[in-house]
């Protein structure tokens, strides 16, 4: 393999200093507003309500009055909750062990019990097959199966799923499985199956990072990984995680100056989130109670994010959905496009997997029992869920499209019946005298800098009962997301 790293040792340019010691004094000042929690700390927005408080719920009241999409079709996710060792700052429900060599007796279990709730899902919506408009599968590490049994998973789902729609074939998938002995393998059974495009765990171009965070790869092997992906034509996604123990704001600039060099389609940024967002808490929490020295303050955290978009669009690349970079607009994920920014039916399959419908939101049990015991049982494992009220989806219609790209007007009006300046007009008034958001014609959005506090900005149109930090933990601006909204009625 050519050796793909990229010296840079220049130090850091004054103008970059400037523009980081910018961007943390809008945070200070955002904190002062109540934007932001006194701490310091932050909620990632990604789904509404937050995917921790979900109410108990049951397939039955979920989609009893369930009505199939005008066109019939689906984004669809599929979910392999098996990894080789837990990575520290993982928030999800994963089993362990060296999978990908010999076909386990778990995951064999799994794969079929994956495919028995497929098809409990097509009789509960009376269809004969999925017709899909794009696919995500995830994990864990969703390639840490044997080829065989990564042939027969798809193969599996193909026989439920008709593809001849699907305008993207996602995967996330681990450096190591795609350069171990079953690496080649794994590709040509991934192309042959219409995978086009990848998202690759790296994480960190830093050995002593990737020791920190317990990751199972090296530098050497993401190289690689990155390298026979590019030869193989995938569309080519790679993830970094930034305010982790342990990172400099020098180092994190040299790496990804050294990732924007890679030639990759797009650049995926991450903030360490240490208290869960998902159904596990990581062992992040307690790394960082043992050494809190090592994790970087909230406000080099800040600076690092500032760093990464600007030495990004020094190489050509731009933020097309949030959080994710590319020099080319038309290179992005359809999945997440399609699911938090036009807001069509997606269905998911799996442990902790969701569906999130026009009108409804649903997710799968947190353990591996309990998932086997209701798909034996003939029910599908949907133990949490909500219909929306029109207060919710009127707010549900805003948060994610807004975290996302924009949120298109008349695509607001048909989700909730209202026009989008009549829903939140004191709220959309407040974050715009304040620079966050700008009308935009036909869509609103977010200014740049509303862009780089989208999580906070999102968490204003959240109810109450859905603020992810306690009211204490807000300064008494005009931004503290609890006070009182005299232009919407709380459900």
């Amino acid at each position: 393999m050519n050796d793909m790293r990229i010296k840079t040792d220049e130090p850091l340019s004054s103008v970059h200093r400037e523009s980081l010691d910018a961007r943390v004094r809008d945070f200070e000042r955002f904190r002062e507003l109540g934007l932001i929690a006194k701490s310091g700390d932050f909620f990632p927005s990604v789904h509404y309500p937050p995917i921790t408080m979900y109410p108990e719920a049951e397939e039955e009241e979920l989609l009893g009055d369930y009505v199939l999409p005008p066109d019939g079709l689906f984004d669809i996710y599929l979910h392999l909750p098996f990894c080789e060792q837990r990575c520290l700052f993982c928030h999800y429900p994963v089993k362990f062990g060296k999978f990908g060599d010999t076909a386990h007796d778990e995951t064999e279990r799994y794969l079929a019990a994956l495919e028995r709730e497929m098809d409990l899902f097509r009789h509960r919506l009376g269809i004969e097959r999925f017709q899909a408009r794009s696919i995500l599968v995830g994990g864990g590490t969703p390639t840490l199966l044997t080829p065989a049994q990564l042939d027969r998973m798809l193969t599996g789902f193909k026989e439920r799923v008709d593809c001849s729609r699907v305008t993207q074939f996602n995967f996330d998938v681990d450096p190591g499985t795609l350069t171990d002995q079953h690496g080649a393998e794994r590709r040509r059974i991934l192309r042959e199956h219409g995978v086009d495009r990848l998202t690759i765990g790296v994480q960190s171009l830093d050995n002593e990072i990737l020791r920190k965070m317990h990751r199972p790869h090296d530098v050497k092997t993401a190289l690689a990984s990155i390298e026979a992906c590019q030869a193989d034509g995938f569309q080519l996604n790679i993830e970094f995680i930034f305010g982790y123990p342990g990172q400099t704001l020098d180092a994190w600039m040299r790496m990804i100056d050294e990732a924007a060099r890679l030639g990759v389609d797009e650049i995926q940024l991450y903030r360490l989130k240490i208290d869960s967002y998902g159904d596990d808490q990581g062992p992040i929490n307690k790394i960082v109670q043992l050494r809190p020295d090592e994790l970087p303050p909230f406000e080099e955290a800040i600076r690092m994010k500032q760093a990464a978009i600007e030495i990004l669009a020094e190489h050509g690349y731009k933020e097309n959905l949030r959080r994710v970079f590319s020099r080319e607009p038309e290179k992005y994920s359809h999945y997440a496009h399609n699911q938090c920014c036009q807001l069509y039916d997606q269905v998911g399959f799996g442990l902790t997997a969701f569906s999130s419908l026009r009108d409804r939101f649903l997710l799968n049990t947190q353990t591996f029992e309990d998932y086997y015991r209701r798909i034996d049982s003939g029910r599908l494992p949907v133990n949490r869920g909500i219909k929306r009220s029109a207060e919710e989806q009127k707010r549900w219609a805003v948060v994610l499209p807004l975290k996302n790209r924009d949120v298109d007007k008349a695509q607001y009006r048909s989700l909730t019946g209202l026009d989008f300046e009549q829903a939140f007009p004191e709220l959309w008034e407040r974050l715009q005298a304040e620079g966050l958001v700008e009308d935009k014609g036909g869509f609103a959005g977010l200014t740049r800098k509303g862009a780089f506090f989208a999580d906070e900005v999102c968490h204003q149109f959240h109810a109450r009962s859905y603020i992810p930090f306690e009211p204490d933990e807000y300064a008494q601006g005009p931004l503290n997301p609890y006070r009182a909204r005299q232009d919407s009625v709380e459900a």
